[in-house]
């Protein structure tokens, strides 16, 4: 059975302020409630005027996507009862949004560019947030902060074009670069990017999974709904259209409500807002470069594999971090920082600001000249994120090498290491005379850990071979 998927992506805009008053959307870390007025509140007679640098960012969004504007928008209210929407409706665009018909590329499941489409691109104001306190499904009671309410959004709507969540999570991944590198949003806002994902399989109803908030969670929440539709179906059951949450700690999804139709919502024009006439503005708008432009460039200008090139370039940050020390050797800077820097970042969880590019180019330039070898030069970088954990300068590497003895030195001078390790492992010993190879690997990683990566991993080899052959230590 094909699976089919299509998304609804809402994007907070990083503006200054809201979409309709000047309350200020830099919440973050303050008391609940203390960013409002009667214009985001919805009270009576309080009337919206328009945030002219979200429309600049919507259509930033929509040339990017390749999207058409249209030469006439609209807003409108949508009317629904909820506890976070103090107006009980919610001014968005329904049948005359900004843009329509759009694009982006992704890799598809087969390694080929996919071209996903783009419905539609619309402005909104989001609802406040609700806090459940007591259980997730069985809450005691529940506040409600405001401050969210009328931050500015999009809503970028796909065509059903995925066709497996791993497609679902590629295509989150492509548009967060772009709208990161359209700078629009900031990704580190919670809830900046929330994800209504709609999924079926070919010839039965339509689920909709709501407001999943992270890239994992849309894949884990398309993962465990396909399988629960699949698992109806073959019980001759029938998936019924209904919405549903993810709830992300139990990694399932549970029944909400059934599905609203677009009549429910009587949607009518928003008669406090006129129409926008912004197709001329949008075509005056010149994008900064965008990561598929990027990361072709990086391969053409750098020699890079097309695999570090697309890591490289995936996030705005660390693409501009690579530029800054790719003069020291590209290939190595590619490797280093694509294949070591980011696997140690995340197993920290830290971002890649913590590191000062200069302190990184000057271990790349260690590493070329071959004063320090791979491994030592792990351990450098791991002392250097380490200092940048604890909030101390990160000193230079090569103070950190001769702090710790890390230079690099000639496999010879390690002969002892050698027959310790052969002294202390004679079951390896006695595997590798009998024809295992892996034991050797074994004994070479034992006098690597033992000289701390100061020889140079070949020259040990040797050294190794050299000494088990002779039969110097038994």
């Amino acid at each position: 059975m094909q699976v089919i998927i299509g998304l609804e992506v809402h994007c907070q805009l990083n503006t200054a302020t809201k979409l309709f008053c000047g309350c200020s959307t830099d919440y973050r870390d303050d008391q609940p409630n203390t960013h409002v007025c009667p214009i985001c509140m919805g009270l009576p007679g309080a009337l919206p005027l328009l945030n002219r640098r979200a429309v600049e960012y919507a259509l930033r969004v929509a040339k990017a996507l390749e999207c058409e504007v249209l030469e006439e928008s609209e807003f409108a209210r949508k009317n629904y009862f909820y506890p976070d929407l103090p107006k009980g409706f919610q001014i968005t665009q329904y049948d005359r949004p900004l843009a329509v018909r759009g694009h982006l590329e992704i890799e598809g499941e087969d390694g080929t560019e996919k071209s996903i489409r783009i419905t539609r691109v619309h402005m909104e104001e989001d609802p406040g947030r609700l806090v459940h306190v007591g259980a997730a499904d069985r809450p005691r009671y529940s506040l409600v902060d405001y401050n969210r309410s009328g931050v500015p959004l999009i809503e970028i709507v796909t065509e059903p074009d995925l066709r497996s969540p791993k497609e679902a999570r590629r295509f989150l991944n492509v548009l967060r670069a772009t709208l990161e590198y359209l700078g629009v949003f900031d990704p580190d806002r919670e809830g900046s990017l929330r994800v209504d994902a709609n999924v079926s399989l070919e010839g039965h109803e339509r689920v909709e999974v709501k407001n999943i908030s992270s890239y994992k969670g849309v894949e884990k929440a398309l993962t465990y709904e396909i399988t629960r539709q699949k698992n109806l179906i073959r019980r001759g059951q029938t998936v019924e259209r209904e919405t549903r949450h993810f709830q992300e700690g139990r990694g399932v999804t549970a029944s909400a409500r059934s599905k609203e139709m677009e009549h429910d919502y009587r949607y009518f024009p928003e008669p406090d807002l006129l129409p926008l006439h912004v197709r001329g503005w949008a075509d005056g708008i010149v994008l900064p470069e965008l990561p598929a432009a990027r990361r072709a460039r990086c391969m053409r200008q750098y020699g890079i594999s097309a695999n570090h090139a697309r890591t490289l370039t995936g996030e705005l940050s660390v693409a501009d971090f690579y530029e800054r020390v790719a003069h020291v050797d590209p290939l190595l800077a590619a490797t280093w920082v694509a294949d070591t820097l980011l696997g140690e970042l995340n197993y920290r969880c830290i971002d890649i600001g913590i590191l000062p590019p200069e302190r990184f180019a000057e271990l790349l330039m260690l590493l070329k000249s071959g004063t320090i070898t791979d491994r030592a030069g792990v351990e450098v970088l791991r002392v250097m994120l380490d200092q940048g954990l604890q909030g101390r300068e990160i000193e230079p590497p090569a103070a950190i090498v001769e702090q710790q003895g890390l230079a690099k030195a000639a496999g010879s001078a390690f002969a002892d290491a050698v027959r310790d390790v052969i002294g202390e492992n004679p079951q390896a010993v006695k595997d590798y005379r009998g024809g295992r190879k892996e034991a050797f690997n074994y004994l070479v990683g034992q006098v690597m850990k033992k000289t701390r990566g100061r020889a140079d991993p070949k020259e040990i080899r040797e050294l190794l071979k050299g000494t088990l052959q002779q039969g110097e230590v038994e």
